[in-house]
């Protein structure tokens, strides 16, 4: 009876220790793993405790700064893999040293939604002008990997089926056969720069604009930081960062590139943002609505638009070779009424460049 009560007690002590340092340590802003603001300490007066809302915001405050947080969500991971043999983490599943995000199921609605954001813009700028317009699909890693490992994955024929009917004025490029899993980071959902130039090549060759630059040609620049995806905090277990790696060439040192959201100009790679909370926003400055990018040195006079996701980041850079000017618009961030503001849809390449599982999100656009 007496070692009961001193295990109760202990048990007490440990719990309650928790508890006092959780409401009093510094509270954490931010989980670099999941890749979110954290809840901060409540607003507490009369009115908040009498509504409730305080006690609400407080629940979430705590759990957000539990201490010890992270390590207690990779231990649950490793409980929940290693011995009770779970698949996937809430739909986040490593397979092939390579982690991802289980596409399930095919979302119909998400793509006609889609189509219809997609033939509404083609209609309201490019089916009175001279311009041509292709799109291409890129698959999300879960294409690669699902089959074989044995997880669930969405309906990809219907998807590429749907998407084809629902744009027969558009050209489709198909870039899948072109890639596989090693194209991509492991611990993210986005391709590596420094694998993907034959697609940056395809694209440029199926729009009538020949790339000529070849990889030996580009320095290609490892960074020091290890890069943490965004898988990797949401999968939970213990995985080796991957490398960031950009392409460089002289060519881009005399290109403008102007940031039209915060009306500035940016760089190609911005080094800053490598180390930040997304590494990946590096690479254009991540997911801004409207870029410019001019190239007074380019082997053609022509113009692209590119109607892009963060995918686009990364592999527009090496398109710059063929075109004088470069716009990329992020319809999922830019009203579609104001694309005009930005674009004179004349004479111009225009090119639908989305993910697969951006395309398969009901809430995307």
């Amino acid at each position: 009876m007496k070692k009961e009560k001193i295990y109760v007690a202990l048990i007490g002590i440990v719990f309650f220790g928790l508890s006092i340092f959780t409401w009093i340590k510094p509270a954490d802003d931010f989980s670099i793993s999941e890749r979110r603001q954290l809840a901060q300490f409540p607003t507490l007066n009369f009115e908040t405790i009498q509504n409730g809302n305080f006690m609400e915001k407080f629940e979430i405050y705590t759990l957000d700064q539990f201490p010890f947080r992270e390590t207690f969500r990779s231990l649950k991971a490793v409980v929940h893999k290693y011995i009770f043999a779970q698949s996937d983490n809430n739909n986040i599943y490593l397979a092939d040293d390579s982690i991802a995000k289980m596409e399930y199921p095919y979302n119909a609605n998400a793509i006609q939604r889609t189509v219809n954001k997609f033939n509404r813009v083609y209609e309201k700028y490019m089916s009175e002008s001279d311009v041509n317009v292709y799109y291409a699909l890129i698959p999300d890693k879960n294409y690669f990997l699902a089959e074989e490992s044995g997880h669930l994955s969405m309906d990809y024929n219907a998807l590429y089926n749907d998407m084809a009917e629902g744009l027969p004025q558009m050209q489709y490029i198909e870039i899948k056969d072109l890639l596989s899993i090693e194209d991509f980071y492991r611990t993210d959902t986005h391709w590596k720069q420094e694998n993907i130039l034959d697609v940056a090549k395809h694209l440029g060759e199926s729009m009538g604009t020949p790339l000529f630059i070849e990889s030996e040609e580009y320095e290609t620049i490892k960074l020091n930081t290890p890069f943490y995806g965004v898988y990797y905090g949401q999968l939970g277990l213990p995985v080796e960062p991957d490398t960031l790696q950009y392409m460089d060439n002289p060519l881009f040192a005399d290109c403008i590139i102007y940031d039209h959201e915060n009306q500035k100009e940016i760089p190609m790679y911005d080094l800053t943002l490598a180390k930040g909370r997304d590494p990946y926003e590096m690479f254009l400055s991540g997911s801004l609505s409207v870029i410019t990018i001019e190239n007074p040195n380019a082997t053609t006079e022509k113009e692209l638009v590119i109607f892009r996701d963060s995918f686009g980041s990364s592999i527009t850079p090496l398109l710059v070779e063929g075109y004088q000017k470069i716009t990329m618009l992020d319809i999922r961030y830019l009203n579609e009424t104001l694309i005009g503001n930005f674009v004179d849809f004349t004479n111009q390449d225009i090119l639908f460049l989305h993910s697969t599982s951006v395309v398969n999100n009901i809430s995307a656009f």
